[in-house]
């Protein structure tokens, strides 16, 4: 996949993981992408690790599933990190 396919990819998994997600996630589309990009690498590394799943192409669904999955895996954590940010 290129890394236009990538961006797409990210900024899609990032929105989807962000209506999934309960609650009010702060950032914009930047980090929206910022955030999908690296769920799609966790979701892809992860699901070859556990799972003996590799990424295929941009119309695959596990390539989908493994990046919304990551992407909510990290729009988690960022939650956690800025929720503290936002307390003090």
């Amino acid at each position: 996949m290129t890394i236009i396919g990538w961006i797409i990819l990210g900024l899609l998994a990032g929105a989807i993981a962000k209506a999934i997600l309960p609650g009010a996630q702060g950032g914009g589309w930047i980090i929206t992408l910022i955030l999908g990009v690296v769920g799609a690498l966790l979701g892809g590394f992860l699901g070859g690790v556990l799972f003996n799943v590799d990424l295929g192409g941009f119309f695959d669904i596990r390539t989908w599933l493994l990046a919304i999955g990551g992407s909510i895996v990290v729009l988690l954590i960022y939650g956690l990190v800025t929720r503290g940010a936002r307390r003090a």
